[in-house]
């Protein structure tokens, strides 16, 4: 199992928080959280928070992950966006036995091919936690594993909003939104065995 954590905001009714958005305006959202793991593309774990900062949500995804009953196996990797990634979010992975491969920053969508071609540079000694996860992110295996990230939580999230027609939160006030998005991640679940148990 490979949890990939993902996020998508969702517009809300009466929302408690009014983000400001690019380029100019508010909007009245909650951040929806969701961890998908690696293979079959069923979410594990969500949650629902008040706040637009997604690095805050990455510790008590952990703490969902953590829960789960062994027979479903032990997560090794958690790949994340750029929005995660904080040296505590690194070091809180790595205490719970996953690997981290969490963006530091904006990436281009077609990288110059010298920047794709090139050879990681020599490992640092000593690393701290960060120093490790940054160097295994340049490295050709880390590179194509992160690249993973584009297959497992985007297509849920996109085919939440598309497919399922789920664009905005219909119900009011925190707990009752936080069931909702558990309604439609299980929604989204039960469609996935469906394909997955070979049903055409």
């Amino acid at each position: 199992m490979t949890p990939r954590i993902g996020r998508m905001r969702r517009t809300a009714c009466r929302s408690p928080r009014n983000w400001h958005v690019a380029g100019g305006g508010f909007e009245q959202c909650y951040n929806a959280q969701a961890v998908v793991a690696g293979g079959s593309l069923l979410v594990i774990a969500v949650d629902v928070a008040q706040t637009p900062n997604d690095s805050q949500q990455l510790a008590p995804m952990l703490g969902k992950i953590a829960c789960l009953p062994d027979a479903l196996g032990r997560a090794e990797t958690l790949l994340a966006d750029s929005g995660y990634f904080s040296a505590a979010n690194v070091e809180a992975c790595t205490a719970a036995g996953i690997a981290p491969l969490i963006a530091r920053g904006r990436q281009a969508h077609y990288p110059p091919l010298a920047e794709r071609c090139a050879a990681a540079p020599l490992p640092p000694e000593n690393p701290t936690p960060v120093e490790a996860m940054s160097y295994r992110l340049k490295t050709a295996d880390g590179k194509k594993l992160y690249a993973l990230r584009k297959k497992m939580p985007e297509p849920v999230f996109g085919i939440i909003k598309s497919a399922l027609g789920f664009r905005q939160f219909l119900l009011r006030g925190f707990e009752n939104v936080r069931g909702e998005w558990s309604l439609v991640t299980m929604a989204w679940n039960m469609k996935r065995m469906f394909v997955l148990g070979g049903a055409t």
